[in-house]
């Protein structure tokens, strides 16, 4: 009796941890592939606060978003 409830317990967590890891690593390959904003983006986002920025700029607000994803 508490032996299959302890199956089903050790059962559901090696899941969980394993379920976890999978959609964390399909998650940050599909990042990688689709970043969710790109240089123009930010171009466009600094344009409309009202100074043109330079593709340095750019760069540099890119290079620390990728840093960390």
């Amino acid at each position: 009796m508490w032996l299959d409830i302890l199956y089903i317990v050790i059962g559901l967590v090696i899941g969980l941890v394993i379920g976890f890891l999978v959609a964390k690593h399909l998650m940050q390959k599909e990042l990688k592939k689709n970043p969710p904003i790109n240089e123009k983006m930010i171009e466009v986002m600094m344009s409309s606060m009202g100074r043109k920025p330079s593709q340095k700029q750019v760069r540099q607000v890119m290079n620390q978003m990728t840093r960390y994803m």
